[in-house]
């Protein structure tokens, strides 16, 4: 492949990676055959750590020009929280109050019809409470710590290493059923799981750099990214023997989280 084409055939999977990750308007590609149709999630692996990065943009920005306009940590943090929730449409919060509630049934069958269910129980309600809390928790008291330009990196970096770590239980288990959304798009490689945990580390650690961000705060969004991914991988093995899209977003979301407190733990009071 010429290298011309290598970009665009980059640039095709970065535009159908947002457009499946995101409600941002992605205009079609010159050279695109077919924008709307179902996407190749395994090649699209490759680049979700940019398209994380490009979907935590908005939420970054919001963020800092809150607190610009002096309206404090908390109100600046909570308006951040909600640019992303609209970004993505609520993509994987409905995944966490879906994961949250079918894992409150008594068998693997029982689970995977409430996971269907398009009603929220419960655990989905108190889990979506306590993500938003925390999340916007982390969020504020992490400005009160840094400067701007550390906290808008912080931001990206959640967002990209959180998407990352969504795809562990992709890519470890298989689909649960065969007729699901994480059938349907395919199921990616470890080889192409690797190179983005590769990306997304490298990206990671120059945004970091770029931003003063502690070296360690760094290695322990990276650390703790990676765990909670793999905690919700077990834990959906265990509960359903397999893996389906309303897990990937609960892992994103543990992920996010954990990332941020990682952070928080390392810069202080």
């Amino acid at each position: 492949m010429r290298p011309a084409e290598a970009w665009q055939a980059l640039c095709v999977d970065l535009a159908c990676c947002l457009r499946f990750y995101s409600r941002l308007p992605v205009p079609a590609l010159p050279w695109e055959h077919d924008p709307h149709g179902l996407p190749d999630f395994p090649r699209l692996t490759r680049v979700l750590p940019v398209a994380g990065a490009v979907i935590g943009l908005l939420p970054a920005l919001v963020l800092i020009g809150a607190l610009g306009v002096g309206l404090g940590p908390w109100l600046a943090a909570t308006l951040s929280v909600a640019a992303m929730t609209l970004t993505t449409g609520a993509f994987h919060e409905d995944g966490l109050a879906d994961t949250a509630d079918s894992f409150g049934g008594a068998t693997r069958e029982r689970r995977l019809e409430i996971m269907r269910d398009s009603r929220i129980g419960s655990y989905g309600t108190a889990a979506l409470i306590l993500a938003f809390a925390l999340r916007i928790g982390a969020l504020a008291a992490l400005v009160s710590r840094v400067d701007s330009p550390a906290a808008f990196a912080a931001v990206l970096i959640a967002a990209l290493l959180s998407r990352t770590a969504g795809l562990m239980p992709l890519v470890l288990l298989p689909p649960a059923r065969l007729d699901g959304a994480s059938y349907a798009v395919g199921q990616p490689t470890r080889e192409t799981f690797w190179w983005a945990a590769a990306l997304s580390a490298a990206m990671t650690v120059g945004l970091g750099v770029i931003s003063d961000l502690p070296p360690a705060g760094i290695s322990l969004m990276l650390v703790l990214s990676g765990l909670s991914g793999w905690g919700l991988t077990r834990l959906s093995a265990r509960h359903i023997q397999g893996q389906t899209g309303d897990i990937a977003g609960a892992a994103q979301q543990v992920a996010e989280i954990a990332a941020l407190i990682g952070l928080l733990t390392i810069t202080g009071p």
